[in-house]
């Protein structure tokens, strides 16, 4: 039996190891700026909500409770602007992470079948089409694809690693586009709520598809803007019959999303006011980062938006790395999304305050 394992990259962060190693022996400890991990509580009302929910002996259904598409459909509404959203055209998942990966091997797709995503990417992307053996393909563009055998097309905006954000405009063409060569467009907008320069705009937006979730999906999650990236809380919104299909092949694989789980998402999509405080935490820290490691002799580039600052020195990302384990810094290099950033690395601004003002000092010293 083939290890299908063996159709996946080595795992990358093992690479960073030895780095982390370097950082952990400063005198005062690591400041790890490389898994945009949250650390800050995750809010009461959540964890009310969830024991609250704890005493769930039955079976939670897949689709959810009314009570959680009714919270998923009004958010939909509410912040992305999809006015026409219904129960049919939302679906809780296991995970963001989780439906990336397994989502092409769903859709059913294989063997002469590609997937699309950026060029500068969440390595995810490539693990699903690997894992089901489709060919997996990158753009700059992706209206400068051919189209030809195309079946899964990805966005990402805000994207990870870069921050960049693809404006109104970039989204209806691709949106047509897509639309006209009958490919199915899932958008990742997991870090839309984090809009620093710019403000984001979903893929299910009235003004984007016209009112017609017809071959569009958009992935949300609640790991960045509420602190539930142990909860594995997320959902995805748009395409009836695309969701319709996810929804009969997970009756029968299970991936439900747990009672207790459930009542928390319900809790955290009726609070705005936790994820105004959570903004304003990322908001200094971001600040503060950014103007080290300018000070430092880095470089900015995009970084609008999300939880990362996507630097350059101008130099090999691991050399980057390994000046800034030195100092007790630990980023992520570029080179783990794509060949397009050997030059870059990511650097999250996810640590707590003691920590983030620990590397401020160091990179200013």
């Amino acid at each position: 039996m083939a290890a299908v394992s063996a159709r996946l990259p080595d795992f990358p962060w093992d690479k960073l190891e030895p780095y982390k190693a370097t950082a952990a022996a400063h005198a005062d400890g690591i400041v790890d700026l490389s898994v945009g991990t949250p650390v800050d509580p995750v809010p009461e009302l959540i964890r009310r909500a969830l024991v609250e929910a704890a005493d769930s002996p039955g079976y939670p259904t897949v689709w959810g409770t009314a009570a959680l598409r009714d919270a998923i459909t009004g958010w939909v509404r509410g912040r992305l602007g999809a006015s026409a959203a219904g129960h049919r055209n939302v679906l809780p998942v296991v995970g963001s992470k989780e439906l990336v990966a397994w989502l092409p091997t769903q859709l059913g797709l294989g063997a002469g079948d590609k997937v699309a995503y950026p060029r500068l990417a969440y390595p995810t992307y490539e693990v699903g089409a690997r894992l089901c053996g489709a060919e997996a393909v990158v753009y700059d563009d992706p209206t400068e694809l051919d189209p030809a055998g195309v079946k899964l097309l990805w966005l990402n905006s805000p994207s990870n690693p870069t921050g960049k954000v693809l404006p109104k405009e970039e989204l209806i063409r691709i949106v047509a586009w897509a639309r006209e060569h009958g490919i199915l467009l899932f958008s990742d907008e997991c870090y839309l709520e984090l809009g620093w320069e710019a403000e984001p705009v979903s893929v299910l937006h009235d003004e984007v598809c016209g009112g017609s979730y017809e071959g569009i999906v958009a992935v949300h999650s609640l790991s960045k803007r509420s602190n539930l990236a142990g909860y594995r809380a997320a959902f995805i919104a748009g395409d009836a019959q695309v969701l319709g299909e996810l929804l009969e092949i997970r009756k029968h694989g299970g991936m439900m999303t747990p009672a207790p789980v459930q009542a928390a998402t319900v809790a955290a999509l009726g609070d705005d006011a936790h994820v105004e405080e959570q903004r304003v935490r990322y908001a200094a820290r971001r600040a503060a980062l950014r103007t080290a490691l300018e000070g430092h002799g880095f470089r900015v580039e995009h970084s609008e938006a999300s939880l990362y600052l996507w630097v350059t020195r101008d130099e090999p990302c691991w050399d980057t790395v390994a000046h800034l384990a030195a100092l007790g810094i630990l980023v992520a290099p570029g080179d783990f999304y794509g060949e397009a950033g050997a030059r870059f690395v990511r650097v999250a601004f996810t640590a707590t305050d003691e920590r983030v003002e620990a590397a401020v000092k160091r990179l200013a010293g």
